[in-house]
């Protein structure tokens, strides 16, 4: 093959993302996720009974929202970050 029909074929062989980034965006789902998971729950069997301990713990009040918004930074990076070349 020649020089210029090799380089046609790279440049229509460029994707949007790499795989790499398929696994950043991955990563930001899971953490996400996890933290969607903490921050749920909390119902009272006794709809009369509003249990504070469980409702605003640590867990849901602080360590939840973090994950929540560590993940949002590694979706952006993931989305944001150039795909590698192939070589």
């Amino acid at each position: 093959m020649s020089k210029e029909t090799n380089k046609k074929l790279v440049e229509t062989n460029t994707a949007l993302f790499g795989k790499e980034n398929y696994i950043w965006m991955l990563a930001g789902l899971v953490v996400l996720a996890f933290g969607f998971f903490l921050m749920a729950g909390g119902k009272s069997t006794d709809p009369n009974v509003f249990n504070e301990k469980e409702v605003y713990s640590t867990t849901r009040i602080t360590i939840a929202p973090i994950l929540i918004i560590a993940g949002f930074i590694i979706e952006i990076v993931a989305i944001m970050k150039k795909p590698g070349t192939a070589e």
